[in-house]
């Protein structure tokens, strides 16, 4: 008989380096699904990551079991990378807190094109530099 699928949520860790203890233990919980044994696999699986955010969509089954797929790092997490800022800026439109080029949007798109809806790597880009510039990071290029 088929598993039948009970649940599938997301959420966001840092790879490689995921504990059991709040915020994602307490949610892996309530959704049925065993946090010791889920941060084992995930860490695993991200190892080479090594602290860099990444997304992962649980899916959970009937009999408490469960699957999830790594997915690549949020395009903030990569841009404000690539730029060297910590953080975004408050007034996008106002404050400017760093520049990153059309190349490194490209980089970005690459690492990021099956999570991204574009035809091609030069779209997936113009969409990386959309994002730049709604954080207050200029695009040169």
């Amino acid at each position: 008989m088929a598993k039948e699928v009970t649940n599938k949520f997301k959420i966001m860790a840092p790879g490689g380096q995921a504990t059991p203890a709040p915020p994602i233990g307490p949610v892996l919980g309530a959704k049925g699904v065993n946090p010791g044994q889920f941060i084992q696999q995930f860490n695993a699986a991200t190892s080479s990551l090594n602290g860099k955010v990444v997304g992962c969509v649980i899916t959970v089954y009937n009999d408490r079991s469960f699957e999830f797929e790594i997915k690549s790092s949020p395009a903030s997490v990569l841009i404000k990378e690539a730029a060297g800022v910590e953080k975004g800026s408050g007034r996008p439109h106002e404050v400017k807190v760093g520049t990153i080029t059309m190349e490194q949007c490209k980089k970005i798109a690459e690492e990021k094109s099956e999570d991204l809806n574009a035809n091609d790597i030069d779209a997936a880009a113009r969409i990386i530099a959309g994002t730049a510039r709604s954080m207050g990071i200029m695009v040169e290029g």
